[in-house]
């Protein structure tokens, strides 16, 4: 029997795919969690095979919450479920370790499917993501432009940005400034959109 934690903070959903895979003979979902700071202590006590893991959520995001179970626990297979297919998101959660990334709107016996190959040494990343991915390249923004950028969403002043971020206007400008300009964007409304759509923040 393969032990599944689900990692997914709608609980319609997550209880709708704890059913569906439940249908499956050979998979039993052992544990539910609704935030990505409960994923680490819900696998290592459930002792599970495999993480479902949702990209958005409370706590800490999915690709957050892979990097740590790949880390803590590396024999754990990590697959990644998202609403939005970002290219961004994809290489993220590569980097972090998942071993599957698909879409939630793929049909649950491609989900099942995933699980069991994964299980079997395989990745499982969906052909069109995948392809976009690609054509889209990596993320040109670095660790600090992207901290930076994310701080400035909410509308922040730059003397706001440097207060929380511990940095000087100036510093804070010139980041806003590099990533602007590495996103073709004309403001940083817009290097926010881009950067958003594209997964990279």
């Amino acid at each position: 029997m393969i032990r599944v934690l689900l990692a997914e903070d709608q609980a319609m959903v997550r209880e709708a795919l704890a059913a569906l895979l439940g249908l499956e003979a050979d998979i039993d979902v052992v544990a539910q969690v609704a935030s990505g700071d409960e994923v680490l202590a819900a696998a290592r006590a459930h002792d599970v095979d495999v993480a479902l893991l949702d990209i958005e959520m409370p706590g800490a995001t999915g690709i957050e919450a892979a990097a740590r179970l790949h880390r803590e626990l590396p024999h754990l297979k990590l697959v990644v479920l998202t609403t939005f297919g970002r290219p961004g998101h994809l290489r993220g959660a590569m980097e972090s370790g998942a071993d599957a990334f698909l879409v939630k709107d793929a049909p649950a016996a491609q989900l099942a499917d995933a699980i069991r190959r994964v299980l079997a040494g395989e990745r499982v990343i969906d052909p069109a993501l995948a392809a976009a991915a690609l054509a889209e390249g990596a993320n040109p923004l670095t660790d600090r432009e992207r901290e930076v950028l994310r701080a400035a969403a909410d509308g922040s002043t730059n003397a706001d940005l440097a207060t929380t971020l511990h940095l000087s206007p100036g510093t804070v400008r010139n980041y806003l400034s590099t990533a602007i300009q590495k996103l073709a964007a004309r403001n940083r409304t817009e290097a926010v959109r881009i950067a958003r759509d594209k997964g990279w923040l």
